[in-house]
């Protein structure tokens, strides 16, 4: 059967012998568009589920970040109330101490004094933000950029 040239074997003859594999021999036997509807098939099929693994993702994440705010937003009113009943409770305690209607004024100035420290602090922050002066400069450099130069002309 080897004084046969491979080009005149039977099909089957011809696969059993050949070292290649069942996708060099469809590459072979295939024309070049069903080639690349088949990849670009499998691209589609590969884009389709990723976006669909991206929106499952995506979905989970916003859930469990929706529950961590929620549950921060909570605490905060948590934070808030002890503040106020604290407050109450200073303001209570001094009446005894300097009388009722200036343990009021008293703890109102406490916390006047805290608010204009955070004031100061957030306001000091704030100044110091630059935000993204890099990607600022480098935009301002596109329009030179695109524009022809003298060499060019």
């Amino acid at each position: 059967m080897s004084s046969v040239p491979p080009t005149q074997r039977p099909a089957a003859v011809a696969a059993e012998t050949s070292t290649e594999t069942p996708s060099e021999q469809r590459a072979a036997n295939a024309s070049f568009g069903e080639l690349f509807g088949e990849v670009t098939k499998d691209i589609s099929v590969l884009v389709r589920q990723e976006i669909a693994l991206a929106k499952a993702e995506l979905s989970e994440t916003a859930s469990k970040a929706g529950k961590g705010a929620g549950l921060l937003g909570g605490a905060g009113y948590a934070g808030m109330m002890a503040v106020l009943f604290l407050s109450i409770a200073l303001w209570w305690g001094l009446g005894y101490l300097v009388g009722n209607a200036w343990s009021g004024v008293i703890v109102a100035i406490i916390w006047a004094i805290i608010g204009a420290i955070l004031y100061s602090s957030g306001r000091k922050q704030l100044k110091e933000v630059r935000g993204a002066p890099q990607t600022a400069d480098s935009i301002k450099k596109i329009p030179e950029a695109l524009k022809r130069n003298e060499e060019n002309r």
